[in-house]
């Protein structure tokens, strides 16, 4: 008696099934390795050295503040490198990512700064939580130094005709506001801030750099030095990219000279993020629901004083 032939329909729904564990294999994989971490999937994904980047200008809302915090709770990560382009920023958060880097290691986590193009002011002070600072030759470092500023549109507003009446409990109340220029002693109160937050600044060289506060004051004029001038003063450790920087992390961490690496970037804003926030706006009531500016850029026209770290107020 002649053996039954295999039905062909056997065979398509052996290949589906086969198919479908190869897609869930690849996909688990994929959540395995990509997976923020609070996911709760990352502890899955072997020892690592997480790339930390911090690009452009400094701000509250920066991408690096959010995951240095959010790393504490991968148990992959056994290192970091921040990754460093940046003219600075923002002085609170440059001192924050400072902080949190310190706070690392002293949980002993090895932290390794690599600057590219640029690592200037703030962006310099965050590097100094690191434990080691390289940069290239050509980078620019360095910018050590306080801006403070804001726009003065009052003789604008009077040529329109456009008058602002400002009641206040006392004199420096509207200090820094836009429609009437600085007196004196403003002046005299802001400088006081400039030079207090300068004087934070040259402190934490002096401390991480191991420095004589007279040898930091000689180059914290706001100058930029090249990475090779940088090393002469002290201000970094040597010369080295981002792969430099992620071998030397991975020995510190015991991972050997190639560790497996992560890195996050920041989604790119879409049409349909755009569009979404549209929608938002005018359920929110269009215009009587507040400008449309702040449904795509909350606090993005804010023009009071800032304090900044930062190479110069073109930066941004």
């Amino acid at each position: 008696m002649e053996a039954k032939k295999k039905s062909p329909r056997n065979w398509w729904v052996a290949l589906v099934v086969a198919g479908v564990i190869v897609v869930f294999g690849v996909g688990l994989l994929l959540v395995v390795y990509t997976s923020a971490p609070r996911d709760g999937v990352s502890v899955l994904a072997r020892d690592r050295v997480a790339i930390l980047p911090l690009r452009g200008v400094i701000t509250q809302e920066h991408l690096v503040l959010s995951q240095l915090k959010d790393y504490r709770d991968d148990r992959s990560v056994r290192g970091f490198v921040l990754w460093i382009d940046s003219p600075g920023g923002e002085v609170a958060p440059s001192q924050e990512i400072h902080r949190e880097l310190l706070r690392l290691r002293e949980d002993g986590y090895p932290i390794v700064a690599a600057i590219g193009s640029v690592g200037a002011s703030g962006a310099y002070y965050a590097a100094l939580g690191a434990d080691t600072v390289l940069a290239m030759p050509g980078s620019l470092v360095g910018s050590i130094g306080v801006l403070m500023e804001f726009p003065v549109a009052e003789e604008l507003l009077d040529k329109v005709g456009v008058q602002f009446e400002v009641i206040k409990s006392a004199e420096h109340k509207d200090l820094g506001s836009p429609y009437r220029p600085l007196t004196d002693s403003d002046r005299l109160l802001l400088q006081q801030v400039v030079d207090d937050a300068f004087d934070q600044f040259v402190g934490a060289i002096v401390e991480a750099r191991a420095l004589p506060y007279d040898s930091v004051i000689q180059v914290a004029d706001g100058r930029l030095l090249t990475g090779r001038l940088a090393i002469e003063y002290g201000l970094i450790d040597g010369e080295g990219d981002l792969a430099d920087a992620i071998e030397m992390a991975g020995q510190m961490a015991g991972l050997g000279p190639e560790p497996r690496t992560v890195l996050r970037e920041a989604r790119r804003v879409t049409w349909f993020d755009l569009l979404t926030s549209m929608v938002h706006w005018v359920g929110a009531g269009g215009v009587n629901g507040g400008p449309l500016t702040d449904a795509l850029a909350p606090g993005l026209l804010e023009r009071g004083p800032r304090l900044l770290y930062l190479l110069n107020s073109r930066s941004r």
